[in-house]
């Protein structure tokens, strides 16, 4: 006879810049520690207080476009003139081993994973208004002018594909986010299930 279990769906967060992805990401992982958190690659700068391997890998664009060439990621994408990945053994290693998995990355790469795992959830964290997001990137103070323009623009577009997502949670408090990001992760749309032989099936009658 054929048992049931069930396991948990890769999830992936994504957002525009500025939306509070690391921040919920980060009150997640406080909630729940048994979730697997990717660390992603990236060309860019470490901005002030960012360490590498805990916030992300911090690598040039060769040793990046190595990875990228063997299949070591899972999905890549340029933005803002940057490459990001998700390393892509980390991953399958956690969703094997039954734990729940989170993704923190950019439209382009969502995109790829959706191709790539077709029953993974797709959660866009979106501003509670677009003025809110103008002043969160204004206000960071770490940019060239020419540099947030770009972001705004690319947020415009992000925040315009939010119908490719299987669901949106607004970030007007991080909190409160997280743990409707939790909700979601635990509730059963978010989980599949295997149909897994029992020994018995295996005998000829």
């Amino acid at each position: 006879m054929a048992g049931k279990q069930s396991r948990h769906r890769l999830t992936v967060v994504s957002g525009p810049s500025g939306v509070g992805k690391s921040s919920v990401v980060g009150e997640l992982r406080r909630l729940n520690p048994e979730i697997y958190f990717s660390v992603s690659v990236t060309t860019r700068a470490p901005r002030p207080g960012e360490v590498d391997g805990r916030h992300y890998h911090f690598v040039d664009r060769a040793r990046f476009q190595e990875m990228a060439a063997r299949g070591d990621l899972l999905e890549h994408a340029e933005f803002a003139g940057n490459r990001y990945g998700t390393p892509r053994a980390p991953v399958e290693e956690a969703l094997r081993a039954g734990r729940p998995a989170v993704l923190e990355i950019e439209l382009q790469g969502a995109r790829q994973v959706r191709a790539a795992m077709p029953d993974a959830r797709l959660v866009m964290l979106v501003p509670p208004s677009w003025g809110e997001l103008v002043g969160r990137l204004t206000g960071r103070g770490t940019e060239q002018d020419d540099a947030v323009r770009a972001r705004l623009v690319e947020a415009e577009r992000e925040l315009a594909a939010a119908g490719e997502f299987d669901t949106t949670v607004v970030n007007a408090d991080v909190r409160v986010a997280a743990r409707e990001l939790l909700d979601l992760m635990t509730g059963e749309d978010f989980q599949t299930v295997d149909v897994v032989d029992s020994d018995d099936d295996s005998e000829q009658s």
